[in-house]
């Protein structure tokens, strides 16, 4: 922001920055660290730490907005010039412009995570500390060279996150759920429940959601699988997506819902918008936390009783947690044909029996075989994922419920994945198979209309 005696410049939107008074060369910090220090990182981190505060104290954060990156950069890069010559440091030109770009960063984005951010090969960013930050890239971990000038540099840029969606992060409420402006999702945590400083997770929203077919190229699942999936959703048939924490759930649930007629309304319901879906008439609900009082808290359950009363023709809810559970399948019992949500579990089976425990966690008193007759009767297919070891994401089953036995739920596997092996560069060898079991629900398919050939439904050996 401009001194008080340069406030009459403010009208002008062309600046920024101002060269007009003396540059002050502040003087390195001293700070104790442990552990091995990489001295000529350290020194390129205060450097930059000390011509970032210098850059703060000359902005102009009303226009700044408003000026091309091209132009800020040109003026942040002569008043990085002087500040360098003040200091009497000798940079090649190549440093010189990488040293623009990371205070451009530092500015106007979110510092060291810019790049992982912009890098379309990362999906995940996991910030243990200040100076360890690892990635995910196709679906394998790594340690990367990132990493923040101290803990201090790490609080201000997860400040940064929360504060541009309304939230907070202090000593009273040390951690909490944001997302980017991109749609991206976050979960910070400090001091004191982070032991070892703060720590920061970053899930990346893909401008480009993963399509079934792309899916299908990747082999997630093969194109007959798929086009049961398909049909699936056309006789809008429930479906519940179940698997371990970053198997690919939401990403599945987005391809899935692309199978959505346009002309049907659909309500989303999500602790973060997360959902992509192609359709335009899609009304998306999403919770808020408590305020500083503990007030305020718009639950998942509450927006799906609402939503029921908001004419939809299917409500996706984006995971199921808790109770909310209950209102979900009474939805789909109740003429909302054809919703969807996803759900924790490590196999179809577990999936139920979560989804049984969550309808308990209510406290009623309903007996163990209604709330199974309740869970029979609204879910109809369950399509389970999982990561596996060379970090691949597969479809690993998609399964039918077909009604109950006594007190016990009755599935059966329609497709399976089966491995064969590992090759000798790590990755998983196996293929999607058909059990040879054509679906209960066949006769529904094709009374929606649906053309479906059984020959994908035959057994074509291998499955045991």
């Amino acid at each position: 922001m401009f001194k008080e005696y340069k406030s009459r410049r403010a009208a002008s939107q062309s600046n920024v920055l101002t060269l007009e008074r003396p540059i002050k060369v502040p003087q390195p910090a001293v700070e104790t660290t442990t552990g091995p220090v990489d001295t000529d990182l350290q020194a390129h981190l205060e450097l930059k730490s000390r011509l970032h505060g210098e850059l703060l104290d000359r902005l102009n954060l009303s226009v700044i907005d408003k000026v091309e990156r091209s132009e800020l950069k040109r003026q942040i890069g002569a008043l990085v010039t002087n500040l360098i010559e003040a200091e009497g440091v000798h940079m090649r030109s190549d440093a010189f412009s990488a040293l623009v770009q990371e205070l451009i960063h530092e500015v106007m984005g979110l510092g060291p995570l810019e790049p992982l951010l912009e890098d379309p090969t990362v999906n995940d960013i996991l910030v243990n500390s200040y100076d360890q930050v690892y990635v995910e890239r196709y679906g394998l971990l790594e340690l990367t060279k990132t990493r923040f000038r101290d803990e201090r540099h790490l609080l201000r840029i997860i400040d940064k996150i929360v504060t541009r969606v309304g939230r907070r992060i202090d000593e009273s409420q040390p951690w909490v759920d944001a997302r980017l402006e991109d749609g991206s999702r976050v979960n910070a945590i400090i001091r004191p429940c982070a032991v070892d400083g703060p720590s920061l997770s970053i899930r990346k929203f893909s401008s480009n959601p993963l399509t079934m077919d792309r899916l299908v190229e990747q082999h997630s699942l093969d194109d007959q699988a798929a086009q049961l999936i398909r049909a699936l959703v056309e006789a809008r048939l429930n479906i519940l997506i179940s698997g371990g924490t970053g198997t690919g759930k939401t990403t599945m649930l987005n391809a899935v819902s692309s199978y959505i007629d346009a002309r049907q309304r659909i309500v989303t319901i999500e602790d973060a918008a997360e959902l992509q879906l192609q359709q335009d008439h899609v009304v998306r609900l999403e919770t808020r936390p408590p305020n500083a009082e503990g007030q305020g808290v718009i639950s998942q359950r509450d927006l799906v009783r609402n939503a029921l009363r908001m004419r939809p023709d299917r409500i996706i809810v984006g995971e199921v947690r808790g109770a909310e559970c209950f209102d979900m399948l009474q939805a789909m019992n109740t003429g909302h044909d054809g919703s969807m949500t996803t759900i924790h579990a490590n196999s179809a089976r577990d999936a139920l029996s979560r989804v049984e425990q969550m309808v308990t966690m209510l406290g009623t008193d309903l007996p163990i075989r209604t709330v199974r007759a309740q869970i029979a009767s609204a879910i109809h297919v369950v399509v389970q994922l999982s990561r596996l070891s060379d970090g691949s994401r597969r479809v690993v089953s998609i399964s039918e419920l077909t009604g109950m036995e006594d007190d016990t739920i009755t599935m059966q596997d329609i497709f399976v994945y089966k491995r064969r092996g590992k090759a000798e560069t790590g990755e998983i060898l196996g293929e999607f198979l058909p059990t040879g079991i054509r679906p209960k629900c066949f006769d529904q398919l094709v009374a929606s209309g649906i053309d479906i050939d059984t020959a994908m439904f035959m057994r074509r050996g291998g499955i045991s």
